[in-house]
């Protein structure tokens, strides 16, 4: 029980191809944005659609899979675990980010073939 106590699961689109950086250490490191919508009728009876986007990180063999696989647009399932970062900007106020880091990933869209 304890992979529950911070566990996130998410199917949702890549919002952008993802950025990949290698690390002086020779380590991958893949970032990517993943929107996720609910839909709603609202009191009116209109539907409305939410979107949430999400920062998700990867790293070594799973990196390298969003390096090879992924591209904007494709749709994806995955799980991973929330992380919570502050730091302060360059005016001296503090920002927070929380990022999805992915564990696993699966391609529920087929790439295309180019």
């Amino acid at each position: 029980m304890n992979n529950l106590r911070n566990s996130v699961r998410l199917i949702g689109n890549l919002g952008a191809n993802p950025e990949i950086k290698e690390l002086n250490s020779g380590r991958k490191l893949a970032k990517a944005s993943l929107a996720t919508s609910d839909k709603y009728k609202d009191a009116d009876g209109n539907q409305v659609t939410q979107t949430q986007w999400h920062n998700l990180v990867a790293w070594g063999k799973t990196a390298d899979f969003f390096e090879k696989f992924l591209e904007k647009g494709i749709e994806v399932a995955l799980e991973g675990k929330i992380i919570n970062k502050s730091y302060t900007d360059k005016d001296g106020s503090k920002k927070y980010i929380s990022e999805i880091n992915v564990n696993e990933i699966l391609m529920l869209g087929s790439k295309k073939v180019k």
